[in-house]
């Protein structure tokens, strides 16, 4: 067993969203941030990596910028470093390709002392005593016991494949493993790809021009009424800002509920570019004669896979508007179904100190930290000395509390900062005060009497 650790702040998890908490501490003298995770190198969606693939917000979108354009592990300072500046410029993209931004992560990676991959928390307790949690974690060399006064969960999501879609068949692949059977794909003499949105959309096109080249016949299935495009107009996107985050969290859990159902184009959506794409493809297919067919559905719900004796699959569903059922028989089931987030069983040990909604997910409050069990402000005068507030912190795990913002890379800055400052006990990091023109609550002022 290792020498035990001591540190201000544990991240678990090394995605984004902690690597950017790690990047904005290391400018913090007084602030010691260790990030772990159990994977044993960096890497960002490898499996979605297509060489055309940009990014769908701003690079000012990185790890610092949105709250320290200074900083010195900027996206810009990155690009001057690698002296890629004019030419970045000469572009004229504000939107980097994914294998760019990846390269931007591994700079960063690359200059912060502060990470530890290969290292798996198993559990993590508080120490009453001590005020501080005990965390027990498995490295290569061994069990490793983590002391820190705060914790940031960052572990991300998984990919989700709903019960309909699941099958014994090695023929279903999730969107996220595209390219490790990319080649299987092309060779197939027909796939079928369940799930609209962007990653959905990129296969398809992958997919499309494979079967120009006499490629695999092609299906597309999406229970979305259509293939919606990403509302990115401009006062759209302001209901991915701090100001409309902090409105949403302010709302009742049923209206919070309620609300998000209306955000779905946010993350089903697909680019505009993509969609230029895809049609052109469509028409370009046109022209060739003898292709293996392509047909696209929006409106429909699978129902089921059932695996035929000769290994093929037969995709059966119902067509929503109509409740007609249909099937077809595939070689591949592609499911671009999206994600849901990881577990978090190494909280066990604190569950019962945790503060939980109707529907048993985390409360989240104002700084994203997780609620405690007598410390809701009603009750801050009887909170005990082991008090847990403001020490439990997540990131990218509050969906239902902060809605279609959580999981969007340009919050990322805003939320480490709110954790920096609240872990510092003192503003480390000036917040953003004015970030949309939507009024989108009432003031006592609006409301007739």
């Amino acid at each position: 067993m290792s020498e035990p650790i001591s540190v201000d702040v544990l991240a678990i998890g090394c995605g984004p969203f902690n690597l950017g908490l790690a990047a904005m501490a290391s400018t913090v003298d007084d602030l010691d941030v260790l990030v772990v995770d159990s994977v044993p190198e960096f890497r960002w969606h490898p499996g979605l990596m297509f060489e055309e693939a940009t990014l769908q917000v701003s690079f000012l979108s990185d790890l610092v910028t949105l709250v320290d354009p200074t900083h010195p592990l900027s996206f810009l300072a990155y690009i001057a470093d690698v002296d890629r500046m004019y030419p970045f410029l000469v572009r004229e993209q504000f939107f980097p390709t994914r294998r760019e931004y990846e390269d931007y992560l591994l700079w960063v990676v690359g200059r912060l002392s502060s990470l530890r991959f290969g290292t798996t928390v198993d559990e993590v307790h508080w120490d009453s005593h001590a005020q501080r949690f005990e965390v027990t974690a498995t490295t290569p060399d061994g069990s490793l016991t983590i002391h820190a006064g705060h914790v940031v969960v960052g572990v991300g999501t998984e990919p989700s494949i709903p019960t309909a879609l699941q099958s014994s068949s090695h023929a279903v692949v999730h969107s996220s493993d595209y390219l490790y059977h990319q080649e299987a794909a092309h060779a197939a003499d027909a796939v079928t790809v369940i799930g609209s949105g962007q990653s959905g959309a990129e296969i398809v096109i992958d997919l499309l021009e494979a079967n120009l080249q006499g490629g695999p016949q092609v299906q597309w299935w999406t229970r979305t009424p259509w293939f919606a495009p990403l509302d990115f107009t401009k006062l759209s996107l302001e209901m991915t800002t701090p100001a409309y985050m902090d409105y949403f969290h302010g709302l009742p859990e049923a209206t919070r509920d309620r609300v998000r159902d209306g955000h779905w184009q946010f993350h089903k959506g697909i680019s505009s570019d993509t969609l230029d794409r895809l049609h052109d493809l469509l028409y370009r297919r046109q022209l060739i004669d003898g292709l293996s067919p392509v047909v696209l559905r929006n409106g429909v719900a699978v129902d089921e896979l059932d695996t035929l004796p000769d290994g093929r699959i037969q995709v059966r569903g119902r067509h929503l508007d109509t409740d007609a059922t249909i099937a077809h028989t595939t070689d591949l089931v592609i499911a671009a179904t999206g994600y849901r987030e990881r577990e978090q069983k190494f909280l066990g040990p604190i569950d019962d100190r945790l503060r939980r909604d109707s529907r048993g997910r985390l409360v989240i409050e104002a700084n994203h930290s997780v609620a405690t069990t007598g410390d809701a402000a009603t009750d801050d005068a009887r909170a005990t000395s082991d008090s847990l507030a403001n020490r439990l912190f997540v990131a990218n795990a509050e969906t239902h509390a902060y809605g279609v913002s959580a999981p969007n890379l340009d919050i990322g800055a805003v939320r480490n900062a709110r954790i920096l400052n609240t872990v510092a006990g003192r503003e480390v990091y000036r917040l953003p005060s004015h970030t949309a023109f939507t009024s989108f609550g009432v003031t006592d002022a609006d409301v007739i009497r």
